[in-house]
């Protein structure tokens, strides 16, 4: 239960402002179809952290308990600093196909993810934790609750999000994370 939870915490926080976000956004406002849009968001999330968990996976299996430490410790600091830098969305991303709208944003969201911030902590949560299917479930969980808002709601809630704030609270629970695993007191604390 700890790995969905802070997966979707983790993931959820690290979505508002987001360039997959903005990318939901731009969809919505393109095809007013909220339904396939939320559809192809939760597919395509779905395939990404799968392939995401499935890399962490094999990496911590790869490596040593004591390599893997240091490298999620350093990799959580790394994403604490990397969630200040505000995303936009890269014009390539912003070409919209004309293959229907569930397909259009099943391929965007999934090319988009791809490297994304959200992408990388699916990464380093697959490798801490053990439950591939908790991670690949809490981080899904968290994109949508992030990202159906914003399809369904749009800029009504985007113009009263506190973008530094929240991504300033992320920053703050990757810093605690990498500290914490750095200094070996993941056992104590689920991480």
């Amino acid at each position: 239960m700890d790995a969905f939870l802070v997966s979707t915490g983790i993931v959820g926080l690290a979505e508002i402002g987001d360039k997959t976000q903005l990318l939901a956004f731009l969809l919505a406002a393109r095809f007013r179809r909220p339904l396939p849009i939320v559809l192809g968001i939760l597919v395509a999330t779905v395939a990404n952290h799968a392939f995401a968990a499935a890399v962490g996976a094999l990496v911590s299996e790869l490596l040593g308990a004591g390599v893997m430490r240091w490298v999620l410790g350093l990799s959580f600091l790394a994403m604490a600093a990397w969630i200040m830098i505000p995303d936009e969305i890269d014009a390539e991303e912003a070409q919209l196909a004309k293959s229907g709208v569930f397909l259009t944003t099943l391929i965007a969201f999934f090319v988009a993810e791809m490297g994304d911030k959200t992408q990388v902590a699916t990464v380093a949560l697959a490798a801490r934790y053990e439950s591939m299917a908790a991670i690949v479930a809490g981080t899904t969980f968290g994109m949508m609750l992030a990202n159906v808002p914003a399809v369904y709601f749009g800029e009504r809630i985007a113009n009263r999000v506190p973008l530094k704030l929240v991504h300033g609270i992320a920053a703050l629970i990757f810093a605690v994370l990498g500290i914490a695993t750095l200094l070996g007191m993941g056992e104590g604390l689920g991480f």
